[in-house]
């Protein structure tokens, strides 16, 4: 089997909404030998990848894919349903895949979903590998395989928390578009957007992080607001910390004034000696170190988004119990990172112990009077942890009284996503009746505790952070308008651009002739692209954007956006010979680019329209596609789909009369006289001239461009204003 091409998809393709890879692959002579031909080969690779099972398949049930491996179908199909167990067992789920032969005898083109084409590419080739092992009977080692794609998946897709925000948006249908290779992430379009980076948002206030990170700073604002916090002082010296520690009364805590994630900090420090090494730890992780008073209870998260309370979570100390044998170091292993909630990748809720890799574990021990290879007797206890593993689920519980005062706190700080920390005994009463207290806010909290608790149900704190950042009434979405067709968009893509301009807002036009703000050229050339109409939507100034497609962007690239308000398909030129012009993408029959076209069409909005030519009959039978609306634009009012729409109440856009008319059911509206638009207006010879004396094309181009304008909402005032005064050289 050998790959001829593999393209990816970023956008809305021929195949799915989604972002795929596309590779075309060369199976040679095995087109003459179905799976049921290949002794062995079934149980290699049911044995291989037993969790395949699970693939329905055409069939539409459990086995049905291997039924067809038993059965007898072809390494295309089956490099499709082993790339995307692959891609799952890795850790980043696919769903959907395709496999569909070409006009070519051996040739296919397999088609998997791809959340990062990286990773898709080298499950790809693993996949390739794999079926080619079983079907030359030759050893595979699965488990290195998925190992492989499974760091590449840690490293290059998104980690949970911002992953959780960004599934959370796309269930409200607010697109997303990822800026880095890391965790920055744009929801929303142009000007609506919005930008994250994990449990940061473009809300988030600089000057709150920096006040979050001062931890004394942190805790003078709230106690000046009168929220509960522990008493303590900035020290710098071991006897500087002592002496604190005797002012306070111990017992009490010696922390980082800038650490984060628990590092550095020891609670309970009764003795001079503990105070003095705890200050030593501290110092190692920031740049000051604080003493203050010992609160009694347990540490809990709260998380606050938009002054709510989201989320709450429970720590709990951790020891391990003596059996009279082991060492200190041999029961960790044993009795806590045997757990299968305790990993080191981001995933896991718990941590794993790493008694050499953090000094707070044998600050610990050695504080109990014990080393790592201390054997402690049988029933002993010994604690390992006094604080950290915050990852019980305990939102239900929260009193009102101690959510309102960590939402105090977030807001004092100045924080619209905050981590909130306190201490007490019981989070289900108030905080004055049991001395708890706030020991710390934090920025950018980490939400896997809330998404993944060790105990207690998950929370969607996701949502919470999307619907902090737009109303229930916003979709993140600026008008797009998508003009695809085999000729004529240039010109309806610059009529409808001047249009929604006059109306007030902010446009892009992504063009063949080049990358327009506004009136402004920025990028002169061939723009009618995916990467030209991702500039455009990641522009905060853009208030609407115009983007032109073509067969072309559609097979290499995908539409640069999800969705649109409007998508206009202007004809599709079925005549002469399609594979001479598309044949190198396999696309050689009329309903081949049909299929390409239709694209443009598929991914209106609901709410949105289609704008379609009835003269083309490949392009009037696409209105049954359409989610939303159809506006059809025609030269021939008598048009027998015209008739038919106009009868059920819809909505045209015609040439009748010498002009534009709008019409609406049984109402016309003339809107203009052909004389009266400068684009034509050199081809028009006298008040009774007919469409004879016209150029076809750029009536059907002004049809188009009106109706774009009317799906938008923009009044026939401004759009007979609009056309009666555009030039074709007008961006």
């Amino acid at each position: 089997m050998e790959f001829l091409k593999i393209l990816p998809l970023r956008g809305p393709n021929i195949w799915t909404y989604r972002p795929v890879l596309e590779a075309w692959l060369d199976i040679g002579p095995l087109e003459d030998f179905p799976s049921n031909t290949i002794p062995g080969f079934y149980e290699r690779l049911s044995a291989w990848l037993p969790t395949l099972v699970e693939h329905r398949c055409g069939i539409g049930e459990r086995g049905g894919f291997l039924q067809r491996v038993r059965e007898g179908t072809w390494p295309g199909h089956i490099l499709e349903h082993v790339t995307l167990e692959l891609q799952t067992l890795a850790g980043m789920q696919g769903g959907f895949g395709k496999a569909r032969s070409t006009s070519v005898r051996g040739v296919y083109k397999v088609v998997v979903r791809s959340r990062n084409e990286q990773v898709s590419r080298a499950a790809l080739q693993a996949g390739r590998d794999l079926v080619m092992a079983a079907i030359e009977n030759k050893s595979f080692d699965v488990a290195t395989a998925v190992a492989g794609l499974r760091e590449m998946v840690d490293s290059l897709c998104l980690g949970p928390s911002t992953a959780c925000i960004v599934d959370a948006a796309t269930e409200r249908n607010i697109p997303s578009i990822r800026l880095t290779e890391g965790n920055l992430v744009q929801l929303g379009y142009g000007a609506s957007q919005h930008r994250i980076w994990t449990a940061e948002t473009d809300q988030t206030s600089a000057i709150a992080e920096s006040i979050s990170s001062d931890k004394d700073l942190t805790k003078r604002l709230l106690q000046s607001c009168g929220v509960p916090v522990p008493e303590g002082r900035i020290v710098d010296s071991p006897a500087d910390a002592w002496e604190a520690a005797e002012d306070i009364g111990v017992p009490v805590v010696v922390k980082p004034s800038d650490g984060n994630h628990g590092r550095g900090v020891s609670t309970e420090l009764m003795t001079r000696e503990e105070v003095e090494a705890a200050f030593e730890l501290a110092n190692d992780e920031g740049s000051e170190v604080i003493v203050e008073r010992f609160i009694c209870g347990n540490e809990h998260r709260l998380l606050i988004v938009g002054g709510r309370l989201a989320a709450a979570a429970r720590g709990e100390s951790v020891s391990i119990v003596g059996d009279g044998q082991s060492t200190i170091r041999q029961l960790i292993t044993l009795q806590i990172n045997s757990d299968p909630r305790r990993g080191e990748a981001e995933e896991y809720p718990l941590d794993v112990i790493l008694i050499d890799q953090q000094p707070s574990v044998g600050f610990e021990i050695a504080r109990q009077g014990f080393v790592p290879e201390s054997v402690p007797t049988q029933g002993e206890r010994v604690v390992i942890q006094r604080n950290g593993n915050v990852a019980l689920d305990v939102t239900d519980l929260v009193h009102p009284e101690v959510a309102a005062a960590a939402s105090l706190a977030a807001r004092i700080v100045g924080l619209d996503i905050a981590g909130v920390d306190l201490v007490v005994q019981d989070i289900s009463r108030p905080l004055a009746e049991q001395g708890g207290a706030i020991v710390e806010v934090n920025a950018g909290p980490g939400l896997l505790m809330h998404l993944k608790p060790a105990e207690g149900k998950p929370r969607p704190v996701g949502k919470a952070i999307v619907d902090n950042l737009f109303a229930e009434d916003e979709s993140g979405r600026i008008p797009i308008v998508g003009i695809a067709g085999s000729s004529g968009k240039t010109l309806v893509a610059k009529i409808v651009a001047r249009l929604i301009r006059l109306s007030g807002k902010h446009v892009g036009l992504a063009c063949s002739e080049g990358l327009y703000l506004n009136q402004r050229l920025v990028e002169k050339g061939d723009c009618a692209t995916w990467k030209a109409a991702q500039k455009l939507l990641m522009n905060r100034m853009v208030e609407a954007a115009v983007i032109e497609n073509n067969a072309t962007t559609i097979l290499t690239d995908g539409l640069g956006y999800d969705r649109c308000q409007v998508g206009v398909l202007t004809n599709i030129d079925a005549s002469g010979d399609i594979a001479n012009r598309f044949g190198e993408y396999y696309i050689e029959t009329a309903e081949q680019l049909y299929n390409v076209m239709r694209t443009q069409v598929d991914v209106v909005l609901s709410s949105g329209v289609a704008v379609l030519n009835a003269a083309d009959p490949l392009v009037a039978t696409m209105a049954g596609l359409c989610d939303g609306e159809v506006i059809f634009f025609a030269q021939d009012a008598k048009l027998p789909v015209i008739e038919e729409h106009l009868q059920q109440g819809g909505r045209a856009v015609l040439f009748k009369s010498g002009g534009i008319v709008l019409a609406t059911g049984a109402d016309d509206v003339l809107l203009t006289k052909l004389a009266a638009m400068p684009l034509l207006s050199k081809a028009f010879k006298s008040a009774s001239a007919e469409c004879s004396l016209v150029d076809y094309a750029q009536i059907d181009s002004e049809l188009a461009g009106v109706a774009a304008a009317w799906a938008l909402d923009l009044s026939p005032e401004l759009i007979r204003a609009g056309i009666e005064t555009f030039e074709s050289s007008i961006g």
